[in-house]
């Protein structure tokens, strides 16, 4: 009986059907795709961790290492499973020429490695331990992929040529936001190039499970091992960096698939409503003739049951393709996940979660059954809505509109839950194109490094202890050429010391400590403001977690053989050293320069990149980027990223605003069928009916962009730092695409329904008076 019954009202309603079923299917497909991803994605670094044997500990340092001090420490503490200590060659990037280009551009830190002997090994794309030949050198993909490099390509390295045999998959290091890029080469052709680089240490430990990182680098603090450098990493933040650029496309992926679902259940609203409306004296005599709601429920639950099960199954099969392009970055650096089972199988499980929540849904809708009074709905019919707001807007008192222009936004007025289907649709779709582009414009301004711990610059030039020890007097020679050229408009110097920081409960650890004018080039902070007195910090958002403080807390510093006692009067987001970092204004001499950096602005805004590659020339011992190189290659990826996540949600809007708007006007004129005709027999004309029902989408339209435009601005923001913070910027603002957000996609939803409307209200020319006259 119900397969009977389901053919039957399909073969009524194939339009309401077909859009019913795209919505529900493009649902399931994105359902599925996110959660095939996301499990992919995961069993891809992990895959990769294991095959690499990464590290769940790792410091950096600068200087001697006492390899016997080390293995006591590693002897003595049962959480150490293994340790090596691995050598880092740091080159400078205008010492590397890949063919005829060098990296002296590039903000990352590059050097020559060597295979490691217990773990933390370099792969190959296939996922195998690399063993380079004499000659040969090993690239990070992160070039490949930028294109910088190929596959035979010659890399000369201070006159000594190597040969590109390949390309390797680097645990720690592989993402854009990693500051550091290992080459690998043979132990023989390391010795060669030794004396051209400064040499840094890998000090790695595989850890026993379930041990605390932070206890351990407390451990290793108080033993006074070496961490002259950067910030201990450790093997969540390494799973975390690895994620991340294609965390945050099936996150984007997530939200679109979020906004349809909704769609999906506005439509199933819509013409749910309308059938029962249509229904409703026939659901008042199966009330009467004793049928029970349960059964009456059945009805319907059965053909949404068939349609929302006939989608997701094919939303399954559809998300299936689309995984090539989207997984093409996951493989490139991850790798395979292992199995793809475990996918295919989460895929499947979230379109079954769609299927599940589309017959909840209906099912809660039905529900309104027990409210039908059998004598009323045999006796008058479906209750008609009844509206105060339209009753003073009159066509004799009207002056403002057309005839046919009134009639129309008058119906809008008197039926305004009618409209409001239409309206969220609109609503959710100037959201659901916006937001994604605006995240896009918002990564790549200049304006959103000053969330991510760097002020607002031309350049800048950094000189660190890996490159030159005298750090100091190098940075003093920069910073008198600049304050001698006339081009350069202001330059700011910050000097990066690691201090000696006494914990609450007494113990000595480290904290790395940033010097300078922070009122020159500005950042913007999550909380609080920058340090402006002797006595004020700012923490990083990282640090800040680790040492459990808040604005307003105190913390003590160990100055000049003095403990400093300093407040703390501001807390941002950073990406640099690891995240973990400090500010202050205060004068001292105490702990080891670890590096300078130096902003500048240049006067002559033609010639900023003429004035960037000078100073890379004058200053070879010196790292000189611009700021448009830094956000290029730190944020190049997950821009690209979203940008793809981007594309598919403007197609997924215009497909979305096409259907709804075409069923809406399309049922719309069926259910007013009888009010039609009474026009026509009055004398309207089709043309001046035709007119109306458009009067009504452009109102409802300009309403729907309108409020959809500024919550994309407003309400999207808070999205959009959920999105995005999952990299490190803590707080931030949109930079909205003006020419996009304000013109482009209103436009683009505008053509849409307006193409949608008529096409929708095409069949008002062919409806006769005499057939529905007679409904009265």
């Amino acid at each position: 009986m119900y397969q009977k019954i389901i053919k039957n009202d399909i073969r009524k309603s194939k339009l309401i059907t077909a859009t019913i079923m795209a919505f529900i299917l493009v649902a399931a497909m994105l359902t599925a795709l996110a959660a095939s991803l996301t499990v992919n994605l995961f069993g891809a670094i992990d895959n990769m961790l294991l095959s690499a044997k990464s590290f769940h500990y790792m410091q950096m340092h600068t200087g001697d290492v006492d390899m016997e001090q080390l293995k006591s420490f590693a002897d003595a503490n049962d959480n150490v499973e293994n340790y090596q200590v691995l050598k880092f060659l740091n080159i400078e990037g205008a010492d590397i020429v890949i063919g005829d280009n060098s990296l002296a551009g590039s903000i990352q830190d590059n050097g020559l490695s060597v295979q490691g002997e217990k773990f933390d090994f370099l792969l190959n794309l296939n996922g195998e331990v690399i063993h380079p030949a004499d000659g040969e050198i090993y690239v990070p993909i992160y070039y490949m992929q930028k294109g910088n490099v190929a596959l035979g390509d010659t890399v000369t390295i201070h006159g000594i040529s190597f040969t590109v045999a390949g390309f390797l998959r680097d645990s720690a290091m592989n993402a854009g936001l990693v500051s550091s890029k290992r080459f690998l080469v043979n132990q023989v052709d390391f010795e060669r190039v030794r004396e051209f680089g400064q040499l840094e240490y890998l000090i790695e430990f595989r850890l026993e499970k379930h041990i605390s990182f932070p206890a351990f680098e407390a451990a290793y603090l108080d033993a006074g091992l070496p961490a002259n450098g950067p910030p201990a990493i450790t093997y969540n933040q390494v799973k975390m960096i690895n994620g991340i650029t294609d965390g945050i496309m099936i996150a984007v992926l997530v939200l679109i698939g979020i906004l349809v679902i909704l769609v999906a259940f506005l439509c199933i609203r819509f013409t749910l409503l309308a059938k029962i409306e249509e229904d409703y004296k026939e659901i008042g005599v199966l009330k009467a003739v004793g049928m029970r709601v349960s059964h009456i429920k059945k009805l319907y639950l059965a053909k949404y049951g068939a349609i929302a099960g006939a989608a997701c199954m094919l939303g399954f099969l559809a998300s299936l393709p689309l995984q090539a392009p989207f997984m093409q970055n996951i493989r490139l650096y991850m790798g395979e996940s292992g199995n793809p089972l475990p996918g295919l199988l989460w895929g499947l499980l979230g379109t079954v979660v769609i299927c599940g929540a589309v017959m909840l849904y209906v099912n809660g809708m039905l529900g309104r059954f027990r409210k039908i009074s059998a004598v009323q709905a045999v006796r008058f019919g479906a209750p008609q809505e009844k509206s105060i707001s339209a009753r003073g807007f009159r066509l004799s008192h009207n002056k403002l509109f057309s005839r046919n222009v009134f009639l129309g936004i008058k119906d809008v007025l008197s039926r305004k839950k009618l409209y409001v289907t239409m309206l969220m649709v609109l609503v959710i779709s100037s959201f659901l194109m916006i937001v994604p582009q605006n995240i896009v414009s918002t990564i790549t301004a200049k304006s959103f490094i000053t969330y991510m711990g760097m002020g607002i610059c031309d350049a800048h030039i950094g000189v660190m202890r890996t490159q030159t020890e005298a750090v100091a007097g190098k940075s003093a020679e920069i910073a008198g050429v600049l304050a001698a050229d006339k081009n350069v408009d202001k330059y700011a110097l910050f000097t990066s010391r690691m201090l000696d920081r006494k914990a609450d409960n007494g113990t000595m650890e480290k904290l790395q400590v940033a010097f300078g004018d922070y009122s020159v080039f500005p950042i913007t902070y999550a909380k609080g403001r920058a340090p402006q007195s002797e006595s004020e910090l700012a923490l990083s958002v990282l640090n800040a977690e680790d040492l459990k403080k808040k604005v307003g807390d105190d913390i003590i510093l160990v100055v000049d053989g003095t403990e400093k006692r300093l407040t703390v009067c501001g807390i941002y987001s950073d990406v640099t050293n690891g995240g973990r970092t400090a500010q202050a204004v205060f004068d001292t001499n105490s702990g080891k320069v670890l590096s300078t950096g130096i902003a500048v602005t240049f006067r002559d805004r033609q010639s900023v990149e003429t004035a960037i590659s000078q100073y890379r020339e004058e200053f070879s011992f010196a790292k000189v980027t611009s700021i448009n190189e830094s956000i290029e290659q730190m944020f190049g990826s997950i821009r690209d990223a979203i940008q793809m996540a981007s594309v598919a949600a403007i197609g997924a809007t215009a497909l979305l605003i096409l259907l709804v708007t075409v069923l809406f006007m399309k049922m719309l004129v069926a259910k007013d069928r009888y009010s039609i005709a009474i026009l026509k027999s009055m004398g309207f004309t089709s043309a001046d009916i035709r007119r109306q029902y458009f009067t009504r989408s452009i109102t409802v339209l300009a309403l729907g962009i309108m409020i959809g435009t500024i919550l994309a601005n407003t309400l999207g923001e808070l999205v959009g730092v959920a999105i995005v913070s999952s990299f490190g910027a803590a707080a931030f603002h949109f930079v909205v695409n003006p020419w996009f957000a304000y013109l482009v996609s209103p436009l683009l939803i505008a053509g849409c329904a307006i193409a949608a409307t008529i096409l929708g209200i095409s069949g008002i020319q062919t409806l006769k008076i005499s057939e529905h006259i007679k409904e009265a």
